[in-house]
């Protein structure tokens, strides 16, 4: 041990020691650990904060206060005997962090009898510990979104920050300059109403607390189920969720409680509410304007107004909807086509005038806006004459149409 410094007199020693002790008999103004505990959960509020207002209090009481390294070490061991959570390094309802498991699990396939890998996604919550895993047949971001939705499900809320590893499928690059977000992760966590704020290359200290329960899921999950015969992803995860419970269950070591009682008495109450409903999967493309103010995705095309020809945008891409932006502005949506290749979705407004015109100035159209000029009885028997005209030859392709299958 070092040579004592400045602070460290024998009174200093005694609190040390003796902390309850001496906080009685100290003459000292007494800390309120209870409001100090709950003003630590607001956001930016330190403790250093928090010591300077005692000091201010003190004085203010003509008291002596304690040093600020007392009043952290006072605080904590108030926290680790009385409370669920220590509030020093993590606040509750401010981080998610999320990775998958180094380790991974299987599942047996029915007509081989193959082993099939199955990856463990892993999601905690720093500040009371809680964790959830889920275990999935792909680590692609179709995956990572469904799991990050089942997190937030689980957890009955959402992080103001989300902290990933700098995996491909969230994280397209992290450097001391730049941060760019794979679209649909961005778009995501924007729907629950938070951010991403990815590990650090080579820094696994901002990550510790996933990084620590992924290595003890890895034990108390992933080893758990290693004679476990699961024959279907979803059979896996009852056993995954099985043991989950089991996870946060178990009594800390050190203190009382367990990580889900933490949750609910220390982190429940800051996590935001969620949204009505789950985010829904998209991905993002590139494409170019072609002459006929189309593009194409998927061999389907798609009409934009006309003026973007040959100008590249970006889609978006639901299992429903197709949304074409251009320098972040939606300049046209349609339907999602499914089926034959080559439909076409075209919007009249989308069209030049000599195309609308084109198209508007039908035989029939050019005949009712010159009986409207007749008179509206005219334009009734025209309508009349027409509507029978498409009658009749609807009839006739039905006939021919039987005629020729026969």
């Amino acid at each position: 041990m070092g040579p004592f410094d400045d602070e460290m007199t024998d009174k200093w020693i005694e609190e040390f020691l003796f902390p309850e002790k001496s906080l009685e008999s100290s003459g000292r103004y007494p800390i309120d650990f209870d409001y100090v505990h709950k003003e630590l959960a607001k956001p930016n509020v330190t403790l250093s904060l928090l010591h300077y207002e005692y000091e201010i209090e003190c004085r203010a009481h003509k008291k002596i206060p304690y040093s600020y390294r007392s009043f952290v070490r006072h605080y904590s061991a108030y926290a680790n005997k009385h409370k669920a959570t220590l509030r020093i390094r993590r606040k509750p309802g401010e981080i998610m962090e999320v990775d998958w498991a180094g380790s991974t699990t299987f599942i047996i396939d029915r007509d081989t009898g193959e082993k099939v890998k199955a990856y463990v996604f892993v999601a905690t919550l720093p500040c009371s510990q809680l964790s959830y895993a889920e275990a999935s047949l792909s680590m692609d971001l179709s995956a990572w979104i469904t799991c990050h939705n089942h997190a937030y499900t689980y957890f009955g809320g959402s992080t103001q920050i989300v902290v990933p590893d700098n995996l491909k499928t969230g994280v397209t690059k992290n450097t001391s300059r730049e941060l760019v977000l794979n679209p649909t992760y961005r778009e995501m966590v924007e729907h629950y109403g938070t951010v991403i704020m990815p590990a650090r290359v080579s820094a696994p200290k901002d990550k510790s607390s996933v990084e620590g329960s992924v290595g003890v899921i890895s034990t108390w999950i992933i080893a758990a189920l290693r004679h476990s015969h699961c024959f279907s992803i979803d059979e896996l995860n009852r056993e995954v969720q099985t043991k989950l419970e089991e996870f946060n269950q178990r009594p800390f070591t050190r203190k009382d409680g367990s990580r889900f009682t933490a949750f609910e008495q220390e982190e429940r109450f800051a996590l935001s509410p969620l949204p009505d409903s789950f985010y829904k999967f998209s991905t993002w493309r590139t494409a170019k304007v072609r002459p006929d103010y189309h593009i194409s995705v998927d061999s389907m095309f798609y009409s934009v107004p006309y003026e973007y020809i040959n100008r590249q945008v970006e889609v978006r891409l639901t299992e429903q909807l197709i949304e074409i932006y251009f320098n972040h502005m939606r300049i046209a949506s349609h339907k999602r086509m499914n089926g034959r290749f080559g439909q076409l979705s075209t919007q009249h407004d989308h069209m030049p005038d000599n195309h609308r015109l084109y198209i508007d100035q039908t035989p029939a159209n050019a005949a009712k806006e010159w009986v409207e000029e007749v008179g509206p009885n005219t334009l009734k028997v025209t309508d009349f004459l027409l509507d029978t005209t498409q009658l009749y030859f609807a009839i006739g392709l039905w006939f021919l149409r039987n005629v020729s299958e026969r």
